[in-house]
């Protein structure tokens, strides 16, 4: 892969809008457009990288990158495995809008948790139901428990 979307590079290195900007200015870092989208040498972020990037996790990005919901959804998980829930987060909302059922209740259950600081059990819920609608298994039996204990009136 030879460039990544300043989106993907943001969250691979965790920098700031700010800090690409001030790298871009001094020269560290080039920044060129591709199809009207701003883009980063893949190489010149790389090392900077939150989270290891063997062959499987770079093909793994640039699939993300170029909008696979499923590898987003994959990506993510990555993220959270090195305990990264903010490139996470961001991750799943990319998945989650183009409707990929994990992602929805994977991001649902994220924001109904505040996992990484981000907690709202409504925008959650709302996820989750999207999901379940969608057939996800998962977001199935949460709902189905919920009913049942509001029928059950525990």
């Amino acid at each position: 892969m030879e460039f990544i979307s300043l989106t993907a590079a943001a969250t691979l290195t965790e920098w700031s809008e700010r800090t690409f900007w001030r790298r871009f200015k001094d020269g560290a870092i080039k920044r060129e457009l591709h199809n009207g989208k701003a883009v980063v040498q893949f190489r010149a972020i790389a090392a900077n990288a939150c989270i290891p990037l063997d062959d499987a996790a770079v093909a793994l990005v640039a699939q993300a990158d170029a909008g696979n919901a499923t590898a987003q959804t994959d990506l993510a998980l990555l993220f959270l495995e090195n305990r990264r829930p903010k490139g996470a987060l961001a991750w799943l909302e990319l998945a989650a809008k183009q409707d990929h059922g994990n992602a929805m209740y994977l991001l649902g259950a994220f924001l109904i948790a505040g996992d990484g600081g981000e907690k709202d059990e409504n925008l959650g819920l709302m996820w989750v139901c999207k999901a379940a609608s969608h057939q996800n298994s998962f977001a199935t039996a949460v709902l189905q428990s919920i009913f049942s204990k509001l029928s059950h009136g525990n």
